[in-house]
């Protein structure tokens, strides 16, 4: 975890958490709104439910004074630990009641928060939502607008119109069916899942399809990950230095490191980094086809892969704002505003902000 040095807490804060699969995101939201502190914790939750206790005590331990009222989304359900999506958000749901005590309510889609009671009956509309509070906290002060957020695993794109979520699917399901989810993140997903074949010193060449490296390979070399946000374990185990990740990258291509210079090696990350570019800009059109929007209408970049946004926003030619830049915050959480967004979302509807 990065520790921000939390400020002394007022007893009517509200603390936020979306509990992912891969990491336990938290943030500390005064009633006024002000994201005082943001946490994100690796939480490998396929590993087992020790890993979300251990998660949430780091965090917890982390603040002075910590509130006693807390709101909670989640997408971890669908870890493969659990039997079913709807058994997921169960367990979690318990887990995190138990564990924080206090006031904790649960955000649902479609009835706004709920507590512990109600989880069972409600399971489709709390399942994988982390998304719809982000995108229902943007649309209190944005019109229009679509909210890209690109994390480490998924990239959510999200129509905002009206003052509404637009969006056209609710699940999972329906998301991945109209584009509105991607499979791919700017850390933890194997290049294989990106394309299978890649331009490589001008020669278009086979990928390998296995576990050699990750995009998080890919944006080392770039230079565009942020140290703060690389937290997952590397396809080998081995180190994160450039060399490392150009050593997984050449195994992509049948190759070893030694084959050719750094540079080439970093003009391959260029070549993945234009596939999932290339791979997000057909989303968007998919998901700008249904609605009439003019070339002002801003991209509204959130997660640790929000640098993707920027850049597609320019490709395009169309504005850029920043989560970062939305809501007000304190110094230490600038960043992290942009990363645990879901977590700071639901803590600020929670608040009424």
């Amino acid at each position: 975890m990065i520790p921000l040095h939390s400020p002394k807490i007022k007893s009517d804060a509200i603390l936020g958490w979306d509990v992912g699969g891969a990491h336990l995101k938290a943030a500390l939201v005064s009633p006024e709104g002000v994201v005082l502190d943001a946490f994100q914790e690796a939480c490998p939750l396929w590993r087992g439910m020790n890993e979300l206790e251990r998660a949430l005590k780091v965090i917890m331990q982390s603040l002075n004074d910590p509130p006693k009222r807390h709101a909670v989304t989640m997408t971890a359900e669908l870890v493969d630990i659990f039997p079913s999506r709807h058994d997921g958000v169960i367990q979690i749901s318990q887990f995190m009641n138990d564990h924080l005590g206090g006031e904790v309510s649960f955000y649902s889609a479609r009835q706004g928060f709920v507590s512990l009671a109600s989880v069972p009956t409600l399971t489709q509309s709390i399942a994988s939502v982390n998304w719809h509070a982000s995108a229902s906290l943007i649309a209190k002060t944005i019109p229009q607008g679509v909210l890209i957020d690109i994390g480490s695993t998924t990239t959510d794109l999200i129509l905002l119109k009206d003052f509404r979520v637009n969006a056209r699917g609710m699940t999972d399901a329906e998301r991945l069916s109209h584009d509105e989810l991607l499979y791919a993140g700017v850390v933890r997903t194997p290049l294989m899942a990106l394309c299978q074949k890649i331009n490589f010193k001008n020669n278009l060449v086979n990928i390998a399809a296995e576990y050699f490296a990750t995009t998080a390979d890919v944006y080392r070399l770039t230079h565009e990950l942020a140290f703060e946000d690389d937290m997952a374990d590397t396809a080998d185990g081995a180190g994160k230095s450039d060399f490392e990740s150009a050593r997984r990258l050449a195994r992509m291509i049948g190759r070893d490191v030694e084959d050719a210079d750094i540079d080439s090696w970093r003009d391959l990350a260029f070549e993945f980094r234009a596939v999932q570019l290339m791979r997000l800009e057909a989303a968007l059109c998919e998901v700008l086809s249904h609605e009439s929007f003019d070339k002002n209408v801003p991209l509204i970049g959130a997660g640790a892969g929000r640098f993707l946004v920027r850049v597609l926003a320019e490709k395009i030619n169309r504005p850029y704002l920043d989560v970062d830049s939305l809501l007000p915050s304190s110094k230490n959480s600038i960043h992290w505003v942009g990363v645990c967004f879901p977590a700071v979302a639901v803590a600020s509807l929670a608040s009424g902000y």
